[in-house]
């Protein structure tokens, strides 16, 4: 089993910061895919941000410049720097890995950007 327990959502101003972390547990194999989705109200789960064993990264368009993703191999980790957020930011932002074809899910965490 893999577990994956995110940390770092909250409440922010536009134009502010956080930082996301998660930290994933169990059967970790050495090749896998790790990022971040989110789902706004009424709306479906999309992808944010991905980044691979080799640190290969992919962005929605919607966050590039604005969004760094990044992991940490030998503890399992993966992060979302997020800077100028936006109201449309908004969501609940979930975890995610990818290993042998198998997709594994945080519980996620909310990010509500309001003033």
């Amino acid at each position: 089993q893999v577990q994956l327990v995110e940390s770092g959502g909250g409440l922010v101003q536009p134009g502010g910061s956080l930082r996301l972390s998660c930290a994933a547990s169990g059967s970790i194999f050495s090749l896998n895919l790790m990022g971040w989705y989110r789902q706004a109200p009424e709306k479906t789960r999309e992808l944010v941000a991905t980044i691979t064993s080799g640190g290969g990264t992919n962005y929605a368009n919607s966050v590039k410049g604005r969004f760094t993703v990044s992991r940490d191999n030998a503890k399992n980790s993966v992060a979302l720097q997020m800077n100028s957020l936006k109201p449309e930011d908004t969501a609940v932002y979930y975890c995610n890995l990818v290993q042998r074809g198998m997709p594994y899910w945080g519980k996620g965490t909310l990010v509500t950007v309001s003033s």
